[in-house]
């Protein structure tokens, strides 16, 4: 075969091979996409969703007259004479507490349904506020507002001033409020605490919208190591590391700011993401190995058929296929190892056959446990891809024109080849 031939059908292998993966990755995507319509409503109904706890508000309730006067029109005289009415008007004010005190306890607990990972976690809260009223005698209306409306609640308390009043109250619409009368420099504690359960992050908001906190401070505690925080929140103050996770301390002596405070819930490789992420990408090591393979050929004088080149092409796409469908059975790292032997040990043993033990096992085998393996690896590190992809370019470019520095090109893709190895 001419040797522009012979490249010709090369490249036509390689597209019909990228057309298979971007086919393939797209049928991953859909099945992916399909089981999160499906299964992202089930696992929040069975464990919970985002919860976001808002701080209790303290209102003061009063009520003042306000004279008024009234044209009243006697009917059967024609008279106009004004009546003085006395309106009683409820007024209110919402006041800040002087101090808080939060205490958070989050623990992970990742479930995996199909191609999907929930990072799903355990909370124990426990929350003090202290109220100094330094008005006139008023009525003081304390709200408590549920993270979650449809959430669990175990261990509720719900305690004013040292007395438990959880069963004396009944929440609605996903709050519950308590009225107490309050005198001049009175001090009104609360404290409130529960168990429950959420999915992928947890936010406290210490003020609705820009408010004020004085003698603020909230620890939390979790049991992993990787943290990040939500959108709109601050970091912590300071970060203490404990066996297997952190504390973590906001303490503000005054602070204005709408910011909340927040947790998002580690999450682990998705093998739908994952599985989709590895067919797009994988026509960049499928060229770097056709490549490597077609300048070891003329160095070696091995010179490969086009459908030499079929087969191999064909058990580098067979590692994206399989991975994708066992990514749903098997662990990710169990999936990824398979699919690693089988497509290494497809090319390796059949080149083996087709050249030479040598060209499989040294050439071929180290290329593409190179190419294929670790570039597919580098997907299981969030940006690390395209610093492989940038690295093993260059590298291979370095290699090939070392290789091939002293190739006449001329020469050799005009020089009709002997007998196809």
């Amino acid at each position: 075969m001419h040797p522009v031939l012979r490249l010709l059908g090369i490249f036509v292998v390689f597209l019909t091979t990228v057309a298979a993966w971007i086919v393939l990755g797209g049928i991953v995507t859909s099945r992916t996409q399909g089981q999160s319509m499906e299964l992202d409503g089930r696992v929040s109904d069975l464990w919970g969703s985002l919860q976001t706890q808002d701080a209790p508000t303290f209102t003061e309730e009063w009520v003042i007259d306000v004279p008024s006067k009234e044209e009243v029109t006697d009917p059967r005289t024609g008279l106009v004479s004004v009546v003085q009415k006395v309106e009683r008007v409820q007024q209110n004010r919402v006041v800040d507490p002087s101090r808080t005190r939060v205490d958070v306890d989050l623990h992970l607990d990742q479930r995996r349904k199909g191609l999907l990972w929930y990072p799903l976690y355990d909370v124990a809260f426990t929350g003090n506020w202290t109220y100094t009223h330094a008005g006139p005698a008023r009525d003081l209306r304390i709200a408590f507002a549920f993270p979650d409306q449809q959430g669990l609640y175990d261990d509720f308390r719900f305690v004013v001033d040292g007395v438990d009043r959880t069963a004396e109250i009944r929440p609605q619409g996903g709050s519950l409020q308590w009225v107490l009368p309050v005198a001049p420099g009175q001090v009104v504690t609360l404290d409130v605490a529960y168990k429950s359960r959420g999915m992928r992050e947890w936010v406290f908001r210490p003020t609705q919208g820009v408010g004020r906190v004085d003698d603020f401070a909230l620890v939390m505690h979790t049991d992993f190591k990787r943290i990040d925080y939500p959108r709109m929140t601050t970091s912590p103050r300071t970060k203490t590391a404990t066996d297997g996770g952190w504390t973590l301390e906001w303490s503000y002596a005054s602070l204005v700011s709408g910011y909340g405070i927040g947790m998002v819930m580690p999450e682990r490789v998705q093998p739908g993401e994952l599985a989709a992420d590895l067919s797009f990408s994988a026509p960049f090591s499928l060229a770097l190995f056709f490549l490597w393979i077609y300048a070891l050929g003329l160095l070696r004088g091995v010179e490969l058929h086009p459908i030499n080149y079929v087969f191999i092409a064909a058990a580098f796409f067979a590692f994206q296929l399989l991975f994708a469908y066992t990514a749903d059975q098997l662990p990710v790292e169990a999936t990824f190892a398979l699919a690693s032997v089988v497509s290494v040990g497809l090319v390796v043993s059949y080149l083996r056959l087709a050249v030479g033990n040598r060209f499989a096992f040294v050439e071929a085998g180290v290329a593409q446990l190179l190419y294929q393996v670790g570039f597919a690896l580098a997907h299981f590190w969030d940006g690390f891809t395209g610093l492989t992809i940038t690295v093993l370019g260059i590298v291979t470019l370095f290699a090939l024109m070392q290789l091939t520095g002293r190739i006449k090109w001329s020469e050799a893709l005009a020089r009709k080849p002997g007998i196809a190895a």
